[in-house]
């Protein structure tokens, strides 16, 4: 899974999002992108499954980035346990993400192929998103 190499703090608040994304809202790399529409926190699980999918959906003549990466640890109480006694042990990373902030990036496949490798993803994520293309 993804996880960051080393952090100041080992747990974090967890925040609060603001309202629109002002940076990565743009495509910048591929032809055809997904877009979120809505706010949350995707998992390291998630991301690692949308990979596989872009790995084998781009095999041989395509290209694609990954604008996400989870580096907010995820902490979690275990199953039946009394409140108080501090706070829990990090259970796994998240990728904060803002409406309109561009989580993928596809390139070198067509128009059909693109959108149905992206309609996938889609299918992977917890959060809205769109299949967004580059304005020339």
């Amino acid at each position: 899974m993804l996880a960051p190499k080393r952090q100041k703090y080992r747990k974090q608040f967890r925040g609060i999002w603001r309202r629109l994304a002002v940076k990565g809202d743009k495509l910048n790399f591929g032809s055809y992108g997904l877009k979120a529409m809505s706010q949350g926190w995707i998992k390291d699980r998630e991301i690692e499954a949308t990979r596989v999918i872009l790995a084998r959906g781009t095999r041989k003549f395509g290209k694609f980035w990954i604008r996400i990466f989870p580096d907010k640890p995820f902490s979690k109480k275990p199953p039946e346990v009394t409140m108080g006694a501090g706070k829990g042990d990090v259970a796994y990373f998240v990728a904060s993400v803002v409406p309109g902030r561009i989580l993928y990036e596809i390139d070198g496949l067509s128009k059909e192929e693109s959108e149905t490798v992206l309609r996938n993803i889609a299918s992977k994520l917890s959060i809205k998103t769109k299949i967004v293309t580059k304005t020339i």
